[in-house]
């Protein structure tokens, strides 16, 4: 299956990849409507720096996802090796915020925070592969299949 991975020394810092990300998430066509003045950026990835090494934190898909288990509505579930999220079933409870490991999962500032959101490799907009891949300019992060961890 294919994933996101990071090249943390690839990595320059841009943030291109949380604005590309919140684009491809937002429903706009147009990305000067999607960050018009007021808006808030909401990227399903986001770029961290620690002892001047930057990486990007999205949802690894785990292989056995505790977040999946932990969800007490079944919002989340595992499909084809992704782990998805159904916005309807959530109760806002932040348990899967909780019990990720990898701090994936987020409180969804566009519903002022009565759901949560995540990365779902981009399966549910058109971009065809993760837009925060596509986007990188220095290929820090990629789409693709390796051996399974």
């Amino acid at each position: 299956m294919k994933k996101v991975y990071v090249n943390e020394e690839r990595c320059l810092g841009c943030h291109l990849c949380e604005f590309y990300c919140a684009f491809a998430n937002s429903g706009e066509t147009d990305m000067a409507k999607a960050f018009k003045l007021g808006r808030e950026a909401a990227p399903r990835i986001r770029i961290e720096e620690s002892d001047n090494i930057n990486f990007a934190v999205q949802c690894r898909h785990c292989p056995d996802p505790i977040c999946v288990k932990s969800c007490i509505a079944g919002a989340l579930s595992k499909k084809d090796g992704v782990v998805e999220f159904d916005r309807n079933k959530c109760v806002g409870c932040y348990t899967c915020v909780l019990t990720c490991p990898y701090g994936c999962i987020v409180p969804d500032l566009k519903n002022d925070g009565k759901t949560v959101t995540k990365c779902e490799l981009c399966l549910k907009n058109s971009c065809g592969e993760p837009a925060c891949a596509k986007g990188c300019p220095n290929r820090a992060i990629v789409y693709e299949e390796r051996g399974e961890n």
